[in-house]
């Protein structure tokens, strides 16, 4: 649409502004009514209707706040009084979750049919997965102190582990993956999504929430990385920049819609290495102590210690790769 301006359309610059907001604001109105009505979408007055990420972005914060109070903590805060901090964050932060589980809980039974979706189960529900999120962060921090030392070490350019949180994108994006996970597996998929995209808008590394990734994982550099929902990745996995674990077809029903939940994405086993701009697809296995260099394009499965390169698919049995 062109929307052009013309002599009538013109107000001097010392008039005063006239938006005509009542009519804009009606029109607006009519215009998500025309959409609900059309999706048979209904909401109780006052009701918010979804999650909200700016929250969520809050709630994120907080939470690595929890996690490494010293370092992603407030500036203000000492070590003696780390333990209180931490109460009190955890605290406001799982309370505000547990508000945005009810509300991804409730959107979902509306979805289903179930028009009045607060009944007391679904809020016992709600404070039942985050009270299984909340036991599961000491694990977390333990997970993550291995993929900040595996940063630290698969990097000869950084200079203490510190530096590798408050500073590398692919340490960022893996605190938020494995927040986002656990969350998926807690069958809140929406909120899981929305801390995984909220990643993906920070650092350009794309990991889908459902993607299952061992201990000891980097991402060095990180732009352009994306990494689909059935992929599965082992212990000491290390891959670059603009690197894709991706899907290579999407099977479809009898009516053609793309089937979806199916395994779709690779398998990377322990130890293996991909470098910058690699493209693998399908559901095939990269085995184990691999590496698979740079802006290569693989659609097979490769054995243990292999060596892949640009040159070396030229000769590699078309059984086990191709390009």
């Amino acid at each position: 649409m062109t929307i052009k301006i013309n002599s009538e359309n013109e107000f001097p610059a010392s008039a005063a502004a006239n938006w005509e907001l009542d009519k804009i604001v009606q029109e607006l109105r009519n215009a998500r009514n025309d959409w609900r009505s059309q999706r048979g979408r209904s909401r109780e007055p006052g009701l918010r209707e979804l999650p909200s990420r700016d929250l969520l972005q809050q709630i994120i914060r907080d939470l690595c706040g929890a996690l490494f109070p010293m370092r992603l903590g407030p500036q203000e805060l000492r070590e003696e009084s780390e333990d209180y901090y931490v109460g009190h964050t955890l605290d406001a932060a799982l309370n505000q979750l547990l508000q945005q589980v009810q509300l991804e809980l409730f959107y979902v039974a509306r979805q289903r049919g179930n028009d009045k979706g607060h009944d007391a189960g679904l809020k016992i529900q709600a404070n039942n997965i985050v009270r299984i999120f909340a036991a599961a962060l000491p694990n977390l921090r333990r997970i993550l102190d291995v993929d900040i030392q595996a940063a630290y070490q698969g990097d000869p350019a950084a200079r203490s582990v510190d530096e590798v949180l408050l500073c590398y994108p692919g340490v960022l994006a893996i605190i938020h993956h494995r927040l986002a996970h656990t969350l998926y597996q807690l069958d809140v998929p929406l909120l899981a999504r929305i801390v995984a995209e909220l990643a993906h808008s920070l650092t350009g590394i794309d990991i889908h929430p459902g993607a299952e990734i061992g201990s000891g994982f980097f991402i060095d550099h990180g732009t352009g990385v994306v990494i689909g929902e059935t992929a599965v990745i082992g212990e000491r996995v290390r891959i670059y920049q603009a690197v894709t674990l991706g899907a290579k077809t999407f099977p479809t029903d009898e009516k053609g819609n793309p089937q979806k939940g199916l395994p779709r994405h690779p398998i990377v086993e322990d130890d293996v290495v991909i470098y910058a701009g690699a493209t693998v697809l399908g559901r095939i296995t990269i085995g184990r102590g691999s590496i698979i260099g740079g802006n290569v394009w693989l659609t097979r499965s490769v054995p243990a210690g292999s060596n892949i390169t640009q040159a070396s698919l030229r000769t590699f049995l078309p059984q086990e790769a191709n390009v």
